[in-house]
């Protein structure tokens, strides 16, 4: 799909939103080829990171409901939830159950389930231009997306709220401050940082990374004997891995180890 790019080199997975007169707003159709994509860079073995972006001003406006009838269509009972579960929810879990490591390059403004796009990822860097826009309220509308799930463990729930009922820009400084992104660049810097973060990871220890991943991700539902059994767990998995032998072997040898993401 001509709108969705993606392109891969060195190890890392480049998906950019190509729609910069729509500020990349998501069709159903992009939406579905994105965790389409992002299944696939997960089952890769080749892929050790990916990176999402968008070209122009926008990273992503959220689902773009132009031409679709969902203001005027007559409703059967469970047609929203289904929408939203098949749709918006399933996007941003694709994210969170990709196995590799996926940095959000904020380049520009993040509505709605744009932003949730955003906050599901593991890193987010954000252009100085960027801004993150709860939008949801504006239209009469509940956050969808995972937005009540993430944004309140990232940052609370009174700051969650605050964005939620006033749906007011949030400039990247101000993500930053609050801990919802990790870094601020400027504009023109966005590309090269995401691209040696990007390289770090696909450079390094592939499942212990996505092992990790799933360990803080499940720790924010878990109770301490549950997150400490998974982390044994975890531990056991990963130490079967060449790059868990070759890391203690490196440690003994005083040497820097050579991960191979297997």
């Amino acid at each position: 799909m001509d709108t969705v790019r993606y392109v891969t080199a060195e190890r890392v997975a480049h998906l950019t939103l190509d729609r910069p007169d729509a500020l990349n707003a998501l069709t159903p159709g992009q939406r579905d080829h994105v965790i389409h994509l992002l299944a696939a860079a997960s089952a890769d073995p080749e892929i050790g990171a990916v990176v999402i972006t968008g070209t122009g001003r926008g990273f992503c406006a959220g689902a773009d409901l132009r031409g679709s009838g969902t203001a005027t269509a007559e409703r059967v009972p469970g047609d929203v939830a289904r929408t939203i579960r098949l749709g918006a929810q399933r996007l941003v879990a694709a994210v969170l159950d990709c196995e590799k490591p996926v940095i959000a390059a904020v380049n520009g403004t993040a509505a709605g389930l744009g932003v949730h796009l955003a906050l599901a990822c593991d890193l987010v860097l954000a252009a100085e231009s960027a801004r993150f826009i709860e939008v949801f309220v504006r239209r009469g509308l509940v956050p969808d997306g995972g937005g009540a799930y993430l944004l309140p463990r990232l940052i609370g729930p009174h700051r969650a709220k605050e964005l939620m009922f006033f749906g007011d820009a949030l400039s990247a400084p101000e993500a930053e401050r609050l801990g919802l992104v990790n870094r601020v660049v400027p504009d023109e810097e966005l590309p090269k940082t995401a691209r040696e973060w990007a390289a770090r990871l696909a450079a390094g220890p592939t499942r212990a990374l996505a092992l990790t991943k799933q360990l803080v991700n499940a720790s924010l539902d878990s109770d301490r004997a549950s997150a400490f059994a998974a982390e044994a767990a975890a531990q056991e998995i990963n130490m079967t891995t060449r790059d868990a032998q070759e890391g203690v072997r490196a440690f003994v040898e005083r040497r820097s180890p050579g991960f191979q993401g297997r």
